[in-house]
């Protein structure tokens, strides 16, 4: 079974100038295929397009729901396909045990401060 995972990223809002392009419905095309051939040339398969909406704040009180145009994209996601784990059963009645090495040996060596409560400037410890 395939396994994808999704890019969703906002349609362009205006034209994108280049050389020999004079309309505004050609600017956009321009624009929509430029995003559209970046995230393919990453791996990214174009799948639709959608109006969705979404609500935003207008002043401090105010709500205001604008919809905006989102472009849909998947890529396969590869699986990792390893061998199940066999785990082997013991007939006898015995439990079996885990054990584990722990280093017991402190990361830092601890020195003693010298205490003057009468003293405000930080203690510092003296080697």
């Amino acid at each position: 079974m395939s396994q994808y995972e999704y890019k969703v990223v906002p349609a362009p809002k205006k034209g994108l100038k280049a050389k020999g392009i004079k309309s505004a419905e050609n600017r956009y095309a321009n624009a929509l295929e430029t995003a559209m051939n970046a995230l393919g040339a990453e791996g990214w398969e174009y799948q639709r397009s959608e109006t969705l909406p979404s609500e935003e704040r207008s002043g401090l009180t105010r709500r205001v729901t604008t919809f905006q145009n989102m472009l849909v994209f998947r890529r396969a996601v590869a699986v990792d396909v390893s061998e199940p784990t066999v785990v082997e059963i013991v007939e006898d009645n015995t439990t079996p045990t885990v054990t584990a090495e722990v280093d017991e040996s402190p990361l830092l060596e601890a020195k003693p401060l010298d205490v003057d409560p009468a003293r405000a400037e930080p203690q510092v410890a003296t080697e």
